[in-house]
């Protein structure tokens, strides 16, 4: 898996990217459009300002149980991860980024002008990560450091 160099710390590693890859899984599609992720998930009410989360954010599965997504930075970065991972391999493999090893292929489809909205994104939190509500949990040290990842993502998307 290409992304493994970000994946699992403070990109992939969170309660966030877990509910992230069960709400992939839940949706049992072969393909997904960014923008159907964004409206499922709640991030088009925040107009690509993701420093606070509000409103919240959350998704519905298929058995009508609501999982909540705790910050929107967060999300972003690991949409922005396996968006990598399907520009570099077509796909991303759900069994390999689950806890219980199991799932199935998934290609996230993106329009030029949602990638770009995951640039700018990206950008801003490397410049500017502590103005993120992410920090209400994260030391600044630890924040500093994922901002740099998330650079390094967004140079490689």
């Amino acid at each position: 898996m290409y992304i493994e160099k970000y994946w699992g710390n403070y990109i992939g590693g969170t309660d966030d990217s877990l509910t992230l890859v069960e709400y992939l899984e839940d949706k049992q599609k072969a393909e997904i459009s960014l923008s159907e992720i964004f409206a499922d998930t709640g991030l088009d009410k925040l107009n690509g300002d993701f420093r606070k989360t509000e409103p919240e954010l959350g998704y519905v599965d298929s058995e009508g149980r609501e999982y909540p997504f705790y910050y929107a930075i967060d999300l972003v970065a690991d949409l922005a991860a396996l968006m990598l991972e399907c520009q570099v391999n077509g796909s991303v493999s759900l069994a390999q980024l689950s806890e219980d090893g199991e799932g199935s292929e998934v290609s996230i489809l993106s329009t030029p002008e949602e990638k770009a909205v995951i640039h700018k994104a990206l950008a801003d939190f490397a410049e500017n990560p502590l103005a993120y509500d992410l920090r209400e949990m994260v030391p600044d040290e630890d924040m500093r450091e994922m901002a740099q990842e998330c650079e390094k993502l967004r140079g490689e998307l």
